[in-house]
């Protein structure tokens, strides 16, 4: 399974998600992505994470008197099958990783650029999904929910 988004983001924060169809995700055409609707749950995932990271790298750009133009995130989520369970019929012998590839586009010194890909790695959504996160769910109350009279 592989899917692919692709997050462009300009100076002034304007932005653009373009995925692949969630009907079709294993399609190499990528569509600008208008709703939540139009992404799976892995895209979403794709999404925030390319969207935090440009907001983080322009942030730094705009307080540091960097000249950042734009950015663009081209993000891939996939599952590598470890190499000696490349035969085997279980599928619960693999790795999940996101492929990111960051293009920075401005008037940028080597330096610059240095300093900004460090930075990429300060994005919250960056760290918690490289370091893990714990999520403590429950069921509420039906008489909890919203909307409920």
């Amino acid at each position: 399974m592989g899917e692919k988004v692709i997050v462009r983001q300009n100076s002034d924060f304007g932005t653009l998600i373009l995925a692949a169809d969630p009907h079709d995700p294993e399609s190499d055409h990528l569509h600008p992505v208008e709703g939540l609707h139009q992404l799976t749950p892995y895209g979403m995932l794709l999404s925030s994470l390319g969207s935090c990271t440009a907001i983080v790298m322009h942030t730094y750009a705009q307080h540091h008197h960097v000249h950042l133009d734009e950015v663009e995130l081209r993000l891939e989520y996939g599952r590598v099958f470890k190499d000696d369970c490349e035969d085997c019929e279980g599928i619960d012998e693999y790795e999940e990783r996101i492929e990111e590839e960051i293009v920075l586009m401005g008037d940028l010194s080597p330096q610059d650029r240095k300093r900004l890909f460090a930075v990429s790695k300060q994005c919250p959504i960056h760290k918690m999904v490289q370091r893990g996160i714990e999520i403590r769910s429950q069921l509420a109350d039906e008489s909890t929910s919203v909307g409920a009279e």
